[in-house]
């Protein structure tokens, strides 16, 4: 099994640094004209507005970027807080350097890169700022400050008030995006290594079948030629004869599912599916269910609108249909029921059926899909989790819930998947 980084990639961070550019901009705007035109001091107007300019061109271009299918790279993420970091290093050049408070703005892409790229891609984003900030101490022009002392050092307080609360905002806001999107990637990684393992066991079951489809094969075909001879040997025995009627159509009952697991083997190595009306495909489903189960009382609710659509029938749907009214039949069997619903819908590009029971419903919602755990007492934990794997592998869902009757189970799939074009 693969092994998965529970790191987030450069393209989130890419969109994080989308947002806070956004904000730097108008932060920035915001303390150049309060600065230059309402406290009157003397710092050079025209090359910081140049320069917050420049960033909002490249702000637009990164919004372009991210717009684009293409995932950002790490060397393009790199890029972007490179341009960053020489945009905020040039204004703060001319508004002091490394005395000007906001300097430790310069940490921001480091805390950053720490959360979302490798230790190398850190490294380099750690030298860039570091690099920057030693240039900010040795060459920059000087901040002009009031004459009165008192006032200056005031005034550098309030900078660094200012700073404090800017940096614990961006640093609690961008950082905690950054950790549910890595708690996000895990959650996935986990429902991943799941189905991985219930597909294996779904292939392992396969195989097995496959070995007893062969095996069965021959046993069944000896009793179907022996039945009918014995028929005639015990003619005059009316019971013997009927016993023997109904054990001659459960051996060739056992002899079509065979053939069905072989056909349905070649539908799904050739990846061809049956085309046929959503009506023949919902009553051929409901005629061998009703084999399968003559006691059970079924209910079909189907409008004419969904009726007329027409399916590429995928290998493995019919199964899942019938498995899941297979154990309807057992839940409302639990409470003495036969009753069995099933309700055929459209909604909107999903095509929805909804098996509902009389039964006592689920007991545990997060384990039903799981293979090998059922909450019959006689079931092997197969058929729910076959049905949701074919769900999945349709681009479809399956859904569980218990209802005031019972409990209803809802296989959602998308007609651009299923429905014939």
């Amino acid at each position: 099994m693969h092994r998965f980084k529970t790191r987030i990639g450069p393209s989130a961070l890419a969109r994080s640094l989308a947002w806070l550019r956004i904000w730097a901009i108008a932060g920035q705007s915001v303390a150049v004209l309060v600065c230059g035109l309402w406290m009157r001091l003397d710092i050079p107007l025209l090359p910081l507005l140049v320069g917050i300019g420049v960033l909002a061109v490249f702000a637009v271009f990164a919004a372009w970027r991210l717009t684009l299918p293409r995932p950002v790279q790490e060397w393009e993420t790199i890029e972007h807080i490179a341009i960053d970091t020489a945009v905020l290093g040039y204004l703060l050049y001319f508004t002091g350097g490394a005395t000007n408070p906001f300097i430790t703005l310069l940490l921001v892409p480091i805390a950053l890169s720490a959360a979302a790229l490798s230790a190398r891609s850190l490294l380099a984003v750690s030298a860039l700022t570091g690099v920057t900030y030693l240039v900010l101490l040795i060459k920059h022009v000087p901040l002009p400050l009031p004459m009165d002392a008192s006032s200056g050092f005031s005034l550098h307080v309030i900078g660094m008030g200012v700073n404090f609360l800017i940096t614990a905002l961006l640093l609690g806001f961008f950082i905690n995006r950054l950790a549910h999107a890595v708690r996000q990637q895990q959650l996935e990684v986990q429902r991943i290594r799941e189905r991985a393992l219930r597909d294996e066991g779904i292939l392992a079951i396969a195989t097995q079948a496959a070995g007893a489809a062969h095996e069965l094969n021959t046993p069944l075909s000896t009793m179907r030629t022996l039945l009918p001879e014995l028929r005639r040997g015990h003619a005059g025995d009316t019971a013997l004869g009927e016993d023997l009627v109904l054990l001659e159509g459960q051996v060739d009952r056992c002899r079509t599912i065979l053939r069905e697991m072989v056909a349905f083997g070649k539908a799904q190595l050739s990846q061809e599916s049956e085309r046929q009306s959503l009506t023949q495909f919902i009553h051929g489903c409901l005629e061998r269910f009703q084999l399968l189960r003559p006691e059970a009382e079924l209910s079909l609710e189907m409008d004419e609108t969904t009726s007329s659509i027409v399916l590429r029938t995928p290998a493995g749907l019919r199964h899942a249909l019938i498995n899941l009214l297979n154990n309807a039949a057992d839940a409302s069997a639990h409470r003495d029921s036969r009753a069995v619903a099933l309700q055929v819908s459209r909604d909107g590009a999903w095509l929805e059926l909804r098996v509902r029971d009389r039964g006592p419903g689920f007991a545990d919602l997060d384990e039903l899909a799981l293979l090998g755990q059922s909450q019959k007492q006689t079931g092997l934990g197969i058929g729910l989790a076959l049905a949701d794997a074919t769900a999945e592998r349709l681009n479809g869902e399956l859904i569980a819930e218990n209802t005031e009757l019972g409990a209803e189970v809802s296989l959602r799939l998308p007609l651009a998947v299923i429905a014939s074009r």
